[in-house]
């Protein structure tokens, strides 16, 4: 191994702890606006709103590190792969701290309104999406792409319980007419909640793509 050949994985390396240290900003985003959700804990939700630039000024530093490695060491093979797949999930993880942020906003306006009946699918989709999220984050921290594929594999669950959590809610609408604007936040915040497991599989295609070199876009549910 040449001494430029050192030098291009340590900085691959480099990069790689960069979107590990903002997946970790992300995770802690989304477990703190899934906590104000459950508990209507408005001010928990504005720290989540506040925190969010963070991990905006890492998304930048990220993209124009992976700009540099690209330009000064035209990475190849193993090198390559792990300097685009840092690039790209930086994307998703930036996109996952947006959706954080969207139900953090959420949690602020319901709190302003009469409490809603207790929906258990609200709960176990903010768990359910916090796990994706975790396993995600693991499987591109270890190369796990087993790991990965389970991920892509849950996100089916998070989908059926969105549309479980739609239908409750607009059932909700009509036997309530009063709580049409809470039942509105509601369906938003599952929305981002359900585009956070999204995300989070693109992440866990991401680490798939690092560990084997192809791309499972659209078909990892048959992997």
């Amino acid at each position: 191994m040449t001494r430029t050949e050192t030098h291009l994985q340590q900085m691959a390396e480099e990069l790689k702890l960069q979107v590990l240290n903002m997946a970790a900003l992300a995770q802690r985003a989304v477990e703190h606006a899934c906590d104000a959700l459950i508990r209507r804990d408005a001010d928990l939700a504005e720290k989540v709103i506040e925190n969010d630039s963070a991990i905006n000024t890492l998304e930048c530093e990220i993209d124009e590190a992976s700009l540099r490695i690209l330009a000064r060491e035209q990475p190849v093979a193993r090198d390559l792969r792990l300097v685009m797949a840092c690039a790209r999930a930086v994307v998703d993880l930036e996109r996952i701290g947006d959706e954080a942020v969207n139900i953090a906003e959420r949690v602020v306006a319901m709190t302003a309104l009469a409490e809603a009946p207790y929906n258990p699918d609200v709960e176990t989709l903010a768990h359910t999406v916090q796990k994706m999220l975790r396993d995600a984050v693991t499987a591109f921290r270890n190369g796990d792409d087993e790991l990965a594929l389970s991920v892509c594999r849950s996100d089916s669950q998070a989908d059926e319980l969105h549309v479980r959590i739609l239908r409750r809610t607009m059932d909700d609408m009509v036997a309530e007419a009063t709580g049409i604007r809470r039942a509105v936040h509601t369906i938003l915040a599952a929305r981002s909640l359900e585009r956070i497991g999204d995300l989070c599989t693109n992440v866990a295609e991401v680490a798939v793509f690092m560990v084997r070199g192809v791309s499972i876009k659209h078909r990892c549910q048959q992997i």
